[in-house]
Formats: structure tokens, C-alpha cells, sequence
């Protein structure tokens, strides 16, 4: 039977590969790659590199243009149902096209699979479909959360107490009930502006975009006095680069505690 890989390979650092990983390449005959795109393709030039240290001799690399979607869609949930099944046809092509009866393929995640990646859940719906049979296996990755708190030495969570992964269009929506502490991904309208001033107020933040890369970013301190600064640098190296993988850590500061130090932006 086909047998699937969904290596998680980590932030942007090669070095973010684990042995799992590296073993699972090795494992591998075909890897399946998605491009998004000119702009991107130095995210398929740096699998390519991995793959070219760690992967075995004669295995394949087959690219698929990834479905394009609306990042800012009037109806959310049914813009990202569509993009799922779009992704589904090409995955199940793929699977069903190029590999063979008992091959072994790979898709390479970025970060972790199992944290705001869609990778398992579309190989599900394949799997559900009937068409293609298949079984697949995940290695867990160094996520793009871990690697924003190791860059900026702080813990995720404090003694004692909550912490919540959540998604820019919801911090949007105001802050989480019972915690202090939440970390945001996929945010492409600066959410933390449009909380209240009294909130503001309260927060340090911890930012960073191309977080392993030799582009990294990394900003710190008083959320109102670092926000503006946080602002500028994002949109630069967007305009730059054409694109911007980033995260942050917001924390409610305890009155005891003195305002944390701006780290200010640029390189690493």
C-alpha cells in the first residue's frame, strides 16, 4: 500500500530538522511540493536544500501550483471550504498519479503539522473520498510558537496559568476570556491595534516574522510603545519580500512587574 510522510520540518532554520524528520526523508521516494508562486520561491528552494543534505539518492520531487483563495473573503469558512477541496483534487492527484501501488511520498510542512496546518485534515478528506487508499504517518515539527519564544527567551506560559493559541481575525474580536497570555498567528491586519486602549496599555509584546530564516525579525516591549514600530518593519519587508510569515506573544503585564525593554526590529 502507498504510504504518506507529513514531515513537519520546522520554522525556516535547517537546523530545525529532527532525526525523526531526516529519517522519514530518507524513507522517501517522492516528495510532493506545493509552490505558491515567483514571489514564494525561496520556500521551495529551501525544501529543495533540504532535501538535497538529507533525502536519499533517486527520489523525486513533484511541484503543484497550490490553489490560490480571497485572504480577506466575505464568508470566511465557506472561502476556506472551497480552498480545502481545491487542495484535496490536487493532493489526491498527486497521490494517485505519482506514486505507485507501494511507493512512499512526503508531504514537508512548515512548522508542525498539527498546529494551524490543513495538511492531515485534506488528507483525510482524500482518504474519505474512496478514490485513492493510502496510510500515512506525521513527525512533528518545531513550530513557528516555540521558535518565536526561544528567539525572544521567554516562557509561553506563566506558573500557574493559561495560555491560548489564537488567529489574528479572532483577537479581532476581542480579547480571550481567562488568560493573560495569547499567542497569534495568521494575522494580516495588525489585530493588536484594534483592541482597546486600556488593553493596550496593559500588554508587552513579542513579535517576529521569518522566525529561522536569515531575514528574521524580532521586536519586544510596551505593546503601545513598540505597536507603531511593529507596524513600520512589517510592512517594509512585505513590500520587500512580497510576502510576511509572522507571530506574536502577547502578555497582560502584573502590576508588580516593570515594562518590558524594547528589542526593537531588524535582523537577528
Amino acid at each position: 500500500m502507498r504510504r504518506i510522510h507529513v514531515i513537519g520540518i520546522g520554522a525556516g532554520d535547517p537546523e530545525h530538522l529532527t532525526l525523526q524528520a531526516v529519517n522519514a526523508m530518507r524513507d522517501t521516494d517522492v516528495f510532493f511540493l506545493l509552490g505558491k508562486g515567483e514571489e514564494k520561491q525561496e520556500l521551495i528552494d529551501l525544501r529543495q536544500e533540504m532535501l538535497a543534505t538529507h533525502a536519499r539518492e533517486g527520489h523525486r520531487v513533484v511541484e503543484a501550483r497550490d490553489p490560490d483563495r480571497d485572504r480577506t473573503p466575505a464568508r470566511y469558512a465557506s472561502e476556506i471550504d472551497q480552498w480545502r477541496r481545491a487542495r484535496a483534487d490536487i493532493y489526491e492527484a498527486l497521490i494517485r498519479d505519482e506514486l505507485g501501488e507501494d511507493g512512499r511520498g512526503a508531504f514537508l510542512v512548515w512548522g508542525d503539522p498539527a498546529l494551524y496546518d490543513s495538511t492531515l485534515a485534506i488528507l483525510e478528506e482524500v482518504l474519505g473520498r474512496g478514490g485513492v487508499a493510502f496510510e500515512y504517518t506525521v513527525v512533528p515539527g518545531v513550530s513557528s510558537v516555540s521558535t518565536l519564544a526561544a528567539r525572544h527567551r521567554v516562557g509561553l506560559n506563566r506558573v500557574g496559568r493559561p495560555f491560548q493559541v489564537t488567529t489574528g481575525r479572532r483577537l479581532a474580536e476581542g480579547w480571550p476570556a481567562d488568560v493573560d497570555d495569547v499567542v497569534v498567528m495568521l494575522d494580516a491586519r495588525h489585530a493588536f491595534s484594534l483592541l482597546p486602549a486600556e488593553e493596550r496599555a496593559e500588554l508587552d509584546i513579542y513579535w517576529g516574522a521569518y522566525l529561522g530564516t536569515p531575514d528574521e525579525l524580532l521586536v519586544s516591549g510596551p505593546l503601545d510603545e513598540v505597536a507603531d514600530e511593529i507596524e513600520h518593519v512589517r510592512s517594509t519587508a512585505r513590500d520587500r519580500k512580497g510576502w510576511i510569515m509572522d507571530t506574536y506573544l502577547l502578555r497582560r503585564r502584573d502590576t508588580a512587574e516593570p515594562a518590558s525593554e524594547g528589542t526593537g526590529g531588524g535582523k537577528a
